[in-house]
């Protein structure tokens, strides 16, 4: 697994990337804060390379433009055939236990595709809010059981199973169980409405 990207860099990275993205659609601070939820301290902060926002402020902000998470954090340009290795991925979920979020890569919008690889261990959770309308989500685990909540809806996916579901809802990862729980996930990502 990649280590995560050092905060100065990181932060660097998603001001110029935040600035650029609000320029090419000629998008006011107020209008991101509109669109994504996320306070206008908390954009300014980003956009002046001061602050390192948490992953669930990460997925507004690019649920708002309609592009993966990934595209706020890379500086790379993108070829015609893209082959990435474990030194471009990034963690960016650590658990209080241990467990790590780690985006391996994403296609581009519209539509583009969030590619996730994810250990939680016992006893973390990750998640809760609602993405942008029509994004989806689907995992696929390869190691112990995970409790996805949806809606309020608790649903155990095993090693082997693959669960399917509209992100537009509610939705939290768990590891309730003993050992740890590794799993994929794909996000949609819808494109920006105009």
């Amino acid at each position: 697994m990649a280590a995560a990207v050092p905060a100065h860099d990181l932060a660097s990275v998603l001001a110029r990337t935040l600035h650029s993205l609000r320029a090419e659609r000629g998008w006011s601070l107020d209008q991101l804060v509109a669109r994504s939820g996320v306070s206008k301290g908390v954009l300014v902060a980003v956009e002046q390379a001061r602050s390192n926002p948490n992953l669930a402020t990460l997925a507004r902000i690019a649920d708002a433009f309609g592009v993966p998470v990934t595209h706020l954090v890379d500086v790379s340009d993108e070829p015609d055939v893209r082959v990435t290795g474990p030194g471009q991925a990034r963690t960016l979920w650590q658990g209080p236990a241990g467990g790590t979020g780690t985006i391996i890569a994403a296609t581009e919008p519209p539509w583009a595709a969030e590619l996730w690889r994810w250990q939680l261990m016992p006893g973390e959770s990750f998640g809760g809010d609602a993405h942008a309308p029509a994004t989806r989500e689907m995992v696929w685990v390869e190691d112990g059981v995970l409790t996805l909540t949806v809606a309020g809806t608790r649903h155990q996916v095993g090693p082997g199973q693959c669960a399917r579901f509209r992100a537009s809802l509610p939705h939290t990862y768990a590891n309730e169980g003993a050992g740890q729980v590794l799993f994929t996930m794909i996000v949609v990502v819808p494109p920006a409405p105009s």
